[in-house]
């Protein structure tokens, strides 16, 4: 398996505007690919995919997104959202770039899953 790692090093910005501080990402001055195992492209090694894929959780599950109050209290009850979030987007949501769940494009299921097949499944 090819496996890189890819670190981003940040700017520490000036408390100017707190609020504009906390809400604006940082300046990334200084990246460093490194190679974990096999021979991946190191000018391949990239966190975009796990970035959509953050930003993609966070828009769906409100848990994971700042100020908000919908918390959960219980560490089991945050485990059980963000896992149902996850089994919806790869089991229910069908995708416009694959036209078809990611279930269904990875050979898993034949057809996309009702939201009632969903949670019968998950109860299992």
């Amino acid at each position: 398996m090819d496996y890189g790692q890819l670190v981003k090093t940040y700017a520490v910005t000036a408390l100017g505007n707190a609020a504009a501080v906390r809400y604006s990402p940082a300046e990334v001055v200084k990246t460093e690919r490194t190679v974990i195992s096999g021979m991946p492209d190191v000018r391949r090694i990239t966190t975009s995919h796990v970035e959509k894929q953050n930003h993609t959780l966070r828009m769906h599950c409100r848990r994971l997104t700042r100020l908000t109050n919908a918390f959960s209290k219980k560490f089991e009850n945050f485990q059980a959202a963000v896992s149902l979030n996850f089994a919806y987007y790869n089991f229910c949501k069908t995708h416009k770039s694959l036209r078809m769940t990611p279930a269904q494009a990875a050979g898993i299921e034949s057809s996309a899953w009702t939201v009632e097949q969903l949670i019968k499944n998950c109860g299992e």
